[in-house]
């Protein structure tokens, strides 16, 4: 039970608490959290990309395992980006997992993401001959999370249920199909933090259709940037960084990026993935191509 004295303050899976009453764990027996300690990262989304107020979803993780099928269903780099900046601005680790990679070739999402430092692992599906399957590459995954907080995110049917159920073999997560119309049905209800052989936790998340970013400003991305950050010290006041142009800037000087990039000070892929995932905080819907 939550204290009252915690007010409205929500408790989110990874949360560290300090607690009152019996905390033995036995039937019958009642405890009440009291204290929600400082969190070191958080994974949090608007309602959506017009309401400012915060839904923390997780806390405390080292990495979001931002997971993304290259067919059925098609991949969304929309989704990837948005999740990205959920990830940079809340300081957690991003590792993007493409899955289905029996069914297309990885090569053309991987060269989106190039200019990036971010982790990719590539997974494919067998079947063996009694028709059993099972997930290649997932060693390299297990590697990646061991001994971690992960945080686990995708769209439905993009087989993030399978690699959990893969990593940790009593979760019995639900898995589903993918509908005709190439979307998935939705096979997780609610987030839960699952034990790891090798150590650490995978918290595997509801299946998400929207993810808003209101609460992200420019600024907040700019800062995760670390290459591009001196670049601004320029920029006119209110430019928002979109573009020479400066966007909300009325002086008609430009934003400093783009002749901060040009002098070779970064790349111009650095500058254009910022400008990407800057722009991904426009909509609330995750269908983008």
């Amino acid at each position: 039970m939550r204290a009252r004295e915690l007010g409205r303050r929500a408790v989110a899976v990874g949360d560290r608490v300090d607690l009152v009453g019996d905390t033995d764990g036995a039937p019958d027996t009642l405890a009440r959290i009291v204290r929600i300690a400082k969190r070191r990262s958080v994974l949090r989304r608007s309602a959506d990309d017009t309401d400012p107020a915060e839904r923390v979803l997780v806390a405390n993780a080292d990495q979001l395992v931002i997971v993304c099928a290259l067919a059925d269903p098609v991949p969304r780099t929309g989704f990837i980006d948005r999740c990205l900046v959920a990830a940079y601005t809340g300081d957690l680790d991003p590792v993007l997992v493409l899955t289905k990679s029996d069914l297309a070739d990885p090569a053309e999402l991987q060269s989106v993401y190039a200019d990036l430092d971010l982790p990719m692992l590539v997974t494919h599906r067998v079947t063996a001959p009694d028709g059993s399957r099972s997930v290649e590459g997932i060693e390299a995954v297990r590697e990646r999370l061991a001994r971690t907080v992960s945080v686990m995110i995708g769209h439905s049917g993009v087989g993030k249920s399978t690699l959990v159920n893969a990593l940790v073999p009593d979760a019995k997560r639900a898995t589903g199909s993918v509908t005709g119309v190439g979307k998935g049905r939705h096979t997780s209800t609610s987030a839960i933090a699952l034990p790891l052989a090798d150590g650490g936790w995978v918290i595997d998340t509801p299946g998400v259709r929207s993810f808003g970013l209101a609460h992200v400003t420019p600024d907040d991305l700019l800062e995760t940037f670390d290459d591009l950050l001196p670049g601004t010290v320029n920029c006119p006041p209110n430019c928002d960084h979109t573009g020479p142009d400066g966007g909300a800037d009325t002086t008609g000087t430009g934003c400093a990026l783009d002749a901060f990039v040009a002098s070779g000070e970064s790349s111009p892929g650095r500058l254009a993935s910022f400008r990407r995932l800057l722009a991904s905080r426009s909509g609330n819907e995750l269908d983008e191509r």
